[in-house]
């Protein structure tokens, strides 16, 4: 067996190299450093809405929003958040527009005293149309290899516009035959706007020493004067990348209004998905 001499030296590089270009991993924790640093998070959140909604009708008072077709409920919106830094410091801004919808039916049949059978049937849509605007100011309160977490205080600005359109359709028949029928068509609408103070946590936490994160975020908020409880959560897994993270999670956003307000115990939730670019 021969061994060419003039390639062992390229061999013993490769050796000396291959244990940095096999584990090494791109650090997920942020530099805090005494230099600004930004970053802008476009995201898609899957949102449903389960809850009643209030349009101060009589006879159309509430309706419910199901998240069990989230995609097929989300008519459209624009999700984008960003962050400036510099030192401890920061400043937070994230905007949700979000216009959801969803269509359920009811059908009910019964005879009247004169024999007359009675079909009834109710299809209801529900419109709902949401600007939620989150700004706040942050301070790093831990930053080491593995943890890293600001505390933040400032406050949700939220427009929500909640619009049913019910339609109740009568018909009549006697033995068999149509003897008359009725529709009746209602749209009770209602706008509320509200801004509350929050307070809160965010960060991540850094896996095994990988390029693997946990994102989190937590904020509680209220007296806006329509709202009597808000809150936000968000919980899932990232990947840092030279150029920025991927993260996917599940958000939560809730709001518990007065009876003035149009969101009465409404639960916002979804899985979030974004992209962070780093400046």
């Amino acid at each position: 067996m021969m061994i060419r001499l003039h390639h062992i030296p390229l061999l013993l590089i490769l050796h000396v190299l291959s244990p940095s270009l096999v584990f090494a991993q791109q650090n997920p924790m942020p530099d805090v450093s005494g230099g600004w640093r930004f970053n802008v998070t476009p995201y898609i959140w899957a949102v449903g809405v389960n809850g009643t909604v209030n349009t101060n009708d009589g006879i159309s008072k509430s309706t419910n929003l199901s998240p069990s077709g989230v995609i097929s409920d989300l008519k459209g919106g624009i999700m984008i958040a960003s962050e400036a830094h510099k030192g401890d410091w920061g400043l937070g801004l994230d905007l949700l527009n979000a216009n959801l919808g969803s269509q359920p039916g009811k059908t009910a049949t019964g005879t009247l005293p004169n024999g007359i059978a009675v079909n009834a049937d109710l299809s209801t849509k529900a419109n709902l149309k949401d600007t939620a605007i989150t700004a706040a100011g942050m301070y790093t309160l831990l930053n080491n290899q593995s943890l890293y977490m600001d505390g933040l205080i400032g406050a949700r600005y939220i427009s929500t516009t909640v619009t049913i359109n019910a339609n109740l359709n009568l018909t009549g028949t006697l033995n068999g035959q149509y003897v008359g029928g009725k529709n009746i068509v209602r749209n009770p609408s209602m706008t509320t706007n509200t801004t509350d103070p929050i307070i809160g946590l965010k960060g991540r936490y850094r896996i095994a020493d990988s390029a693997w994160y946990v994102p989190y975020y937590a904020d509680i908020g209220s007296g806006g004067g329509t709202t009597n409880l808000t809150w936000q959560a968000m919980l899932g897994v990232g990947r840092a990348y030279s150029w920025g993270d991927l993260t996917l999670g599940y958000r939560v956003l809730y709001y518990d209004m007065n009876s003035t307000g149009s969101l009465q115990k409404i639960t916002f939730q979804g899985v979030n998905l974004g992209a962070t670019f780093h400046f």
